[in-house]
């Protein structure tokens, strides 16, 4: 059994990344429904929660039916984040996790996400201090260095564990490669294997396939797996990897009506939440995964991304059931 703090976890859970404009509730929750064992919210500014910055306390709702849930956040003033702290706490996550992985420039250049790579010591006493500030178990989450000449995941994962973290996720790439190139696990079973280290050890990056996370939990020893892209637009793959966990085998493909369903119900869940204008626009991305392998589908993909009426999206899913009726995934 998995524990992060008091929380049980199956052994080898599958956790849903923090993805901004993805991990959304609507999707966490379908997500959910496939079997992720962990769902965490779209990763927030701490500036901008002090401020009371719309979208940023938007993302903060978070619904029964989604536990265990974490909340991310991401900064790298020590004040901002204490405050931020006593502002999550109030819509009582299960887990409040902190960003020191994202690659992103804007937040780079702020020193938060992956730029805090740079200061294992503030990185340090950030973790610390947010440990110090709250009852719900801090976890991290982060990647291997800054770059390749400056990988110390090993040092920063003990010393992340001793301030009192309570597991951490690691994304095998460095903030110099992006999302480039292949992310190396290695380093992250170096912090599994180093017999100091008790809490969770989760990889991240380029689990794609059933037969990535066996590697990944098989191979290479981890506590479990956290899925990001693989996810978008298919959240069946949860189920799909616990199916080949289980038996050996795939399950079969995702019908076509499983797909318009879950599609229908992913914006009208979107909608319900933000608004039309909102979630006709950022349920977009989903779209292509949704219905990937399908001959000849440019027509009704272009209706779906290009239009900004739910009705006309509702209509092309239709379409697409009466066009494509029998096609069969493979």
């Amino acid at each position: 059994m998995i524990k992060i703090g008091d929380i049980q976890l199956p052994n080898f859970p599958l956790l849903l990344a923090p993805m901004e404009d993805v991990s959304d509730p609507p999707f966490r929750a379908l997500c959910k429904e496939n079997g992720a064992d962990v769902v965490y919210t779209e990763f927030i500014s701490s500036e901008g929660l002090i401020r009371d910055a719309a979208k940023s306390i938007m993302k903060l709702d978070i619904y029964e039916k989604e536990r265990p849930v974490g909340i991310q956040i991401f900064g790298a003033n020590l004040d901002s984040m204490l405050k931020t702290i006593d502002i999550v706490q109030k819509s009582n996550p299960d887990i409040i996790d902190i960003n020191f992985g994202c690659p992103v420039k804007k937040v780079v250049s702020k020193g938060a996400g992956a730029g805090i790579l740079k200061d294992v010591c503030l990185m340090e006493k950030l973790t610390e201090e947010m440990v110090k500030r709250t009852n719900l178990p801090i976890t991290v989450k982060t990647r291997l260095g800054w770059d390749h000449d400056s990988i110390r995941i090993v040092e920063v994962a003990e010393r992340l564990q001793d301030v009192g973290c309570k597991a951490i996720s690691i994304h095998g790439r460095t903030r110099a490669q992006m999302y480039k190139g292949n992310a190396d696990w290695g380093p992250i079973a170096e912090v599994k294997n180093n017999p100091r280290m008790h809490i969770p050890v989760f990889g991240n990056g380029d689990v794609d396939t059933p037969e990535k996370a066996m590697e990944m939990r098989d191979v290479y020893g981890l506590d479990g797996c956290m899925i990001g892209r693989a996810s978008i637009g298919n959240p069946w793959f949860f189920k799909q990897v616990k199916h080949f966990f289980n038996t050996g085998e795939h399950l079969d493909p995702v019908s076509l009506e499983e797909r318009v369903d879950a599609a229908r119900r992913h914006l009208q869940m979107a909608i319900d939440w933000k608004g039309e204008k909102l979630g006709v626009f950022e349920t977009r991305r989903h779209y292509t995964n949704y219905f990937k392998g399908i001959p000849n589908f440019k027509e009704y993909r272009t209706k779906m991304v290009t239009s900004d009426d739910a009705s006309d999206v509702f209509a092309a899913f239709d379409e697409v059931l009466g066009a494509f009726a029998g096609y069969e995934f493979v």
